[in-house]
């Protein structure tokens, strides 16, 4: 029996010996410098030996086909050519060999990285979780001083005028917003000597507060923490890291997947009554800050009780409270270059100077309820319930122009370099040229019933209205989307723009067919069209704050409820509740958090970064 795959050594020199005088015929009549030949003499070699000896030259050829072209340039060229990959394909070069490897890992490709995102490495400080044992009581105070009229109150205010007493048209005007009211919700009382710490992974929440008759050992067990504590604990303050580039890119990326999961997990930074020095009414306002000097980072809030105060994020204690500057609710506050703005409904706008501690200045030009302060490093802008929008320059605050041509309350405003945005209670948003005053565009019926915030990102403005919908659009193709598909874009817009949709591409180019109804999101599989998926992807109550990421929206509501949006989709990623028992009036963000404020007294932080260290991450 022939065996084909074994040849032995007498069989295959009998076979040699008549193909050695083919090869010298050919060899001798061919040109030695013609490729081709030598090509077709290799083959013709090739073909006529046993299976064996062609596995055998296989090997021996692989190391001659398997030439690293990019390992062997130098080190420069090969980085600039590693330069042009993303940071998944750094990661499968990375598998390849040792020299990749290296390639992929250097520092300067992931600081690149990271820079093009805006994501900056800092030294870890040492920190130390907070941790308080006050209660909290149930609380009563259902008011909202931080919202305008709309216009269809403000148009009966106008027809109605001449016709009622002053004491009915005082009774209208303290009526604001009366359609928006809560006519009621559930308290939540804490007792006990141990504050309230819920934990919420994957949407769901789990008290871990202490219960009645627990022993005080197991009180102490107790994670107050609400942030990874950082890796170097037991080094010094003054050790100085390498940066990390690398790192820095993969946390960032496992923070991004916390929020698509969601996993977070959930404290109070303060309940009614606690830390001791804390606000003692509604809590209207807040926004984080960190202090250039010391890349520390802070929480400001201004509240009902007439103050501002600053919460050290690390011990969850009142640092600073700015007070007797206001004689009324603090409204709205901004917070930049060392500066803070706070406005309220006393009808004055005050800048403080933080570093020097001191009042820079207080303004009283408007004639109602200041609801929204923003300001940049060229002017500062407020609006108010009395429909104008002013601006005032940098540094001497002289006043600059008096915006007016909203017919209701103007709720919101946003700054950038060369626009002002403003949103009101009659429904539309405008736009205003910084350097003139002029107005540029109007977008009527922007919602189909008033707007209560802004936020943007030129070219993207992103409104929340009282109609219980969102909407983002870029205002120079009016593309985006809303979590209200059925309203459409009108204006004094040019006739050759194209209308507001809610269709998107999918990865593969292509139009999605079925369009979720609520979050106006293509991308959704049939089943998410249903009327319980429609319940769950749109708020139930007035969205009153609004905030626009680099990947995500963020929105909070009277429904108690905050909703994290895909900013491309308007798909919603994660609805987080439990947190507060009244209606939430503002809310604010970073790369590991979002923190939280309303009715009910409570600063709520929900944390992304549990178990992450996140001490070198710039926030």
């Amino acid at each position: 029996m022939h065996d084909e795959g074994y040849t032995d050594e007498d069989s295959w020199q009998s076979t040699a010996a008549p193909l050695s005088k083919d090869a010298e015929s050919l060899l001798s009549g061919m040109s030695m410098n013609s490729v081709q030949e030598c090509e077709e003499l290799a083959y013709r070699l090739l073909a006529s030996l046993p299976r064996s000896r062609l596995a055998t030259i296989q090997r021996r050829l692989a190391p001659l086909l398997q030439f690293d072209v990019v390992g062997s340039l130098p080190t420069e060229v090969s980085l600039q050519i590693f330069s042009h990959l993303s940071a998944e394909a750094l990661l499968a070069c990375a598998l390849v060999c040792r020299r990749w490897q290296t390639l992929a890992n250097d520092q300067s490709l992931w600081k690149n990285l990271c820079l093009s995102r805006g994501w900056q490495w800092r030294q870890p400080r040492r920190t130390r979780a907070f941790d308080t044992s006050k209660g909290s009581e149930a609380w009563q105070d259902s008011d909202d001083e931080g919202m305008g009229d709309s216009d269809e109150e403000a148009d009966e205010d106008e027809v109605a005028d001449s016709l009622m007493s002053d004491v009915e048209t005082a009774r209208v005007e303290s009526s604001v917003m009366h359609s928006e009211q809560d006519s009621g919700f559930a308290s939540m009382s804490f007792g006990g000597n141990a504050l309230p710490f819920e934990v919420s992974t994957n949407g769901k929440s789990e008290s871990v507060y202490p219960r009645a008759g627990e022993s005080s050992s197991a009180k102490s067990r107790i994670p107050f923490r609400h942030s990874a504590p950082p890796v170097l604990n037991a080094l010094g303050p003054s050790l100085f890291l390498k940066a990390d580039y690398k790192l820095l890119h993969q946390t960032h990326v496992r923070l991004h997947n916390r929020v698509l999961s969601p996993s977070y997990r959930l404290s109070a930074l303060q309940t009614r009554g606690a830390p001791a020095n804390s606000h003692t009414n509604t809590i209207y306002c807040l926004q984080l800050y960190t202090y250039p000097s010391t890349g520390v980072q802070v929480l400001f809030t201004g509240s009902r009780d007439k103050t501002v105060r600053e919460w050290n994020l690390s011990t969850g204690l009142v640092e600073r409270v700015i007070g007797e500057v206001h004689s009324s609710s603090v409204l709205s506050i901004c917070v930049y270059n060392g500066l803070l703005a706070s406005a309220g409904s006393d009808r004055r706008v005050v800048v403080w100077d933080l570093e020097k501690n001191e009042l820079v200045k207080v303004i009283s030009d408007h004639e109602d309820s200041v609801l929204c302060v923003r300001f940049d490093d060229e002017r500062l802008v407020s609006c108010s319930k009395d429909r104008y929008v002013r601006t005032y320059s940098f540094p001497d605050l002289e006043p600059e122009f008096r915006l007016g041509a909203h017919r209701a309350a103007v709720n919101a405003v946003s700054i950038s370099q060369t626009l002002i945005v403003s949103g009101s209670g009659d429904r539309s948003v405008r736009l205003w040229d910084t350097k003139t005053g002029s107005l540029l565009r109007t977008f009527e019926n922007h919602h189909t019933r008033g707007i209560a915030s802004i936020d943007s990102k030129l070219p993207y403005v992103l409104s929340g209205s009282s109609d219980k919908h969102l909407r983002l659009f870029d205002i120079t193709t009016l593309q985006g989307w809303s979590t209200s598909p059925d309203v459409s874009l009108e204006g004094n817009a040019p006739a050759t723009n194209t209308p507001l949709t809610t269709s998107f591409p999918l990865q593969n180019g292509q139009v999605g067919t079925h369009v979720c109804r609520s979050c106006g999101s293509t991308n959704v599989q049939p089943a998410a069209t249903s009327s319980h998926a429609e319940t769950r992807c749109m708020h139930g109550d007035l969205v009153r704050s609004v905030a626009l990421g680099d990947n995500f929206v963020m929105s909070g509501s009277y429904d108690l409820t905050i909703k994290v949006w895909d900013r491309k989709t308007g798909a919603l990623v994660a609805d987080l509740s439990g947190g507060h028992t009244g209606r939430i009036f503002c809310i604010g963000f970073d790369c590991t958090k979002i923190v939280s404020c309303g009715e009910d007294q409570r600063i709520c932080i929900w944390d992304f970064s549990h178990g992450i260290d996140t001490s070198f991450i710039q926030l």
